[in-house]
């Protein structure tokens, strides 16, 4: 999710060390560990709440399946066969590279 490194996080914790200073350090820590639990906590009870809600038909339904990118993806592919899915697969492959140049027509200009 976060592309963070270990130079990043080597970084935020030094400037955090000169910030809080190293006595107040672990108390800050432990708030933002509290913090992240109780948002995971809100979250999962977001979903199982939506899950009630809908009723038994929707209980496999995860926050992700309510991206609408996913949906219409889901939703296109489970439309088309096998065919034209291997047709499509096959249209990107011939998809033109970044320092690549379209053929040019000399006739058709």
């Amino acid at each position: 999710m976060f592309d963070v490194g270990i130079p990043e996080i080597l970084v935020i914790l030094v400037v955090a060390v000169i910030v809080f200073g190293p006595d107040r350090l672990p108390d800050y820590a432990r708030q933002a560990g509290r913090m992240v639990r109780q948002l995971r906590q809100f979250a999962q009870g977001a979903q199982n709440d939506l899950r009630r809600e809908l009723g038994p038909e929707y209980a496999d339904l995860k926050l992700s399946d309510l991206d609408p990118r996913a949906l219409i993806r889901k939703h296109v592919l489970e439309a088309l066969d096998d065919e034209e899915i291997e047709m499509i697969r096959e249209r990107r492959k011939n998809v033109l590279g970044p320092d690549e140049r379209p053929p040019y027509d000399v006739e058709a200009t």
